[in-house]
């Protein structure tokens, strides 16, 4: 049995450095073992790597006493403008604080403009989401929203910025109430341009918002009417359930709830209390956290995958046949040593997708013992064959969010380092050199995406 274990790890490893390096090499690295332990490592270069040809390096460090700038802190995730003018230029991430905001850096000239703030403390609360819209605009929203045995806090709300590149007194910064009240973390768009989000809490639920207008081409008009719906895998009753899958209307097709619903604030829905209901009920999951959605090939089959932290679990939904597969978790063999990755993996929370399609899981953990996980799939069945180390964190007091691949540089990363004791949330830049491909003549564009 351990000739078969050791002979198995030997191969996936050899799978992760040989992977298919189309696009990209950061999947080619030797899966790493052990905890890289607290502050072994300096700030500015804080994470242990599975393959010494990729390189980081601290392009935004945050002044504890913000007198350049609010900067509030908390870096949590990330996007690039993916569409319209300068495609590709700038880079924005949000502070997951009590007195939230947004940044915007150049990745020409490396400088970080905030170009919105909270007007005060509390007003607006814990930004998670950066998410660059199909009409070119930026969506953050709060990770924080009450318990139905509280009365209804003023947060769970989606924020749109509708001119996201112009200078910061010039900037539109718009709620979206059309969308229930929840925890948000992840937000994701389909092909058709479905927005899938999440209510972050123990026991909570999964959504899918339908616009009227899903090829809108400005926020108004999207968030303007639409139908949000729930998931529900197999009659609803058994948490964290996989199989076949519906998806439970919460509204009608103009956003209005329906009867029995519970609401809030005039007419919004509470997307916590109202999916507990008989008549809403919705597959509980402990904590569901980020999602992404991969495209496989031309023929553009969508898996949307949800990190969900208090089990350990990563799930993936076929969106085309409504199928819920359990995608990674600690019975899931770990690349290095070929057996189950057990407590090694904990608390699944970002997900990250490269420019080969390839699945990233980072840990909610301290650093020292926190590690972003490379997932294997090779047969693009929305079940990991095996998951790897490929990152580990030092940072005391500190864990990692935000992990992005930028979609027009394949072999150029971004993550934060948050919360640190110090106080200098970090954002690091991870390169690689380019793949064989891009030296003959492939740019990097991912042809697994839209």
């Amino acid at each position: 049995m351990m000739f078969k274990q050791l002979t198995l790890a030997a191969a996936v490893a050899l799978a992760a450095s040989a992977a298919a390096a189309g696009n990209t090499s950061f999947d080619q690295f030797t899966p790493m073992v052990g905890d890289v332990g607290e502050a072994t490592l300096p700030e500015a270069a804080p994470y242990r790597l599975a393959a010494p040809h990729i390189s980081q390096m601290t392009i935004v460090a945050r002044d504890p006493s913000q007198a350049g700038r609010f900067d509030s802190g908390n870096y949590d995730m990330h996007t690039v403008n993916e569409s319209g003018p300068e495609a590709g230029r700038y880079l924005f991430t949000v502070y997951e604080t009590s007195q939230a905001g947004i940044q915007r850096t150049d990745l020409r000239t490396m400088q970080t403009t905030t170009i919105w703030a909270a007007p005060a403390l509390g007003s607006h609360v814990a930004f998670d989401a950066s998410r660059w819209t199909p009409w070119g605009s930026f969506l953050t929203a709060e990770e924080s929203w009450s318990d139905p045995t509280q009365a209804p806090s003023n947060y769970g709300r989606l924020f749109e910025v509708t001119n996201p590149l112009a200078a910061p007194a010039d900037i539109e910064f718009k709620q979206r109430n059309i969308l229930p009240r929840v925890s948000h973390e992840g937000l994701a768009f389909d092909k058709k341009n479905n927005l899938y989000f999440i209510d972050e809490r123990n026991g909570s639920h999964i959504f899918k918002y339908t616009s009227m207008q899903p090829r809108a081409d400005n926020g108004d008009d999207f968030f303007k009417a639409g139908q949000t719906f729930v998931l529900r895998v197999g009659d609803g009753m058994t948490k964290e359930a996989t199989g076949a899958a519906t998806w439970v209307p919460l509204t009608d097709a103009m956003g209005t709830p329906l009867p029995g619903a519970v609401v809030v604030h005039g007419n919004e829905v509470d997307g916590r209390a109202t999916p507990k209901l008989a008549a809403f009920r919705g597959t509980a999951f402990d904590r569901p956290e980020d999602v992404e959605i991969k495209t496989l090939g031309h023929h553009g089959k969508q898996l949307l995958f949800v990190a969900t932290t208090t089990n350990h679990k990563v799930f993936a939904i076929d969106l085309a046949k409504d199928e819920v597969k359990l995608f990674a978790s600690r019975d899931t063999i770990d690349m290095a040593t070929g057996a189950p990755a057990g407590a090694q993996f904990t608390n699944p929370d970002n997900l990250a997708i490269d420019a080969d399609g390839n699945i990233y899981i980072v840990e909610d953990q301290p650093g020292g013992i926190e590690d972003v996980w490379f997932a294997q799939d090779k047969d693009n069945d929305g079940v990991a064959e095996a998951i790897g180390k490929w990152a580990s964190l030092s940072t005391k007091g500190a864990e990692s969010t935000g992990l992005y691949f930028d979609p027009f540089k394949p072999n150029v990363a971004y993550i934060n380092v948050q919360h640190p004791d110090s106080d200098v949330d970090r954002t690091i830049m991870l390169t690689t050199p380019c793949s064989k491909s891009e030296r003959e003549g492939d740019h990097g564009r991912d042809h697994d995406r839209d």
